[in-house]
């Protein structure tokens, strides 16, 4: 579906493609980087604020529901199992924690703003970080 590629430029900042774009990222000084770019991070948690606005635009369009705005803030956050409200009853130590706060704007009604709420937490990328990944690596060392 996606592919994506990266190449490490100098220092941390990496130079990132899908083919048809290009974008970077770097890490913040604080970690030896230049800060030249979002860091990877920030560069997750856009993806999710992305998918979440144009899901929510499609859907109330598709539904002829009148969208004036969507926005979505994200925090990622690495925070203690029992600090965590929403976290499974067996969670132990340190968990990551996204959260999110989806502003939406126009005039509703109260159906409209409970399936927009449950649209909201049903974007692609929502559902592929709530469900967890499967990864299949592959390293290979060249001289």
């Amino acid at each position: 579906m996606a592919r994506i590629s990266a190449a490490l430029e100098t220092g941390r900042r990496v130079r990132v493609t899908d083919g048809r774009h290009t974008w970077f990222a770097d890490e913040p000084s604080s970690l030896g980087g230049s800060d030249s770019a979002p860091d990877p991070y920030e560069q997750l948690l856009g993806a999710l604020a992305a998918c979440t606005c144009v899901t929510l635009a499609m859907y109330a369009e598709h539904k002829q529901i009148p969208l004036r705005r969507v926005e979505a803030g994200l925090e990622f956050n690495r925070v203690h199992a029992d600090d965590c409200k929403e976290c499974e009853d067996d969670a132990v130590g340190m968990i990551d924690r996204i959260s999110v706060d989806v502003r939406v704007q126009g005039t509703f009604t109260d159906a409209e703003r409970t399936r927009l709420a449950h649209v909201a937490t049903r974007c692609p990328v929502h559902k592929t970080l709530a469900g967890g990944v499967v990864f299949a690596d592959a390293i290979t060392f060249v001289e």
